[in-house]
């Protein structure tokens, strides 16, 4: 019987350089990242092994090298990186759903942040 379960990575925050505008291009800012990885956890619950379930420590440093290492003019272009990277990169995980904030967005406004959520499924 599978089940699915979900591991969390919560608030990873990086300075990069994503956005529309030239500045947010070439001055930066900060960016906050959620990723939520779906997958049949029976095995790890069972073992208790590491080799068993999806390494979220792998999987942070999946994320942190993208956001670091590419330029996105969209929120959206990068969240949807992320997830498609994820499912790529980790067989086990059947589904993402991907939240990216920018706590310094570009709005005439008072605002918290902005925030964009992608979900990714496996196809096969």
């Amino acid at each position: 019987m599978s089940s699915i379960d979900v591991i969390r990575i919560k608030n990873a925050v990086f300075y990069a350089y994503h956005g529309a505008e030239g500045d947010e291009q070439n001055l930066g800012g900060k960016f906050e990242v959620d990723v939520d990885l779906y997958c049949d956890l029976a095995e790890p619950k069972k073992s208790d092994h590491l080799k068993e379930t999806v390494n979220y420590q792998r999987v942070y440093n999946y994320v942190k090298n993208l956001v670091l290492e590419k330029k996105f003019f969209l929120l959206e272009a990068l969240a949807h990186c992320i997830g498609q990277g994820v499912l790529k990169e980790f067989p086990k995980v059947q589904k993402t759903v991907v939240k990216v904030r920018k706590p310094q967005a570009p709005v005439k406004g008072v605002i918290d942040y902005v925030e964009v959520e992608i979900t990714t499924e496996r196809s096969d």
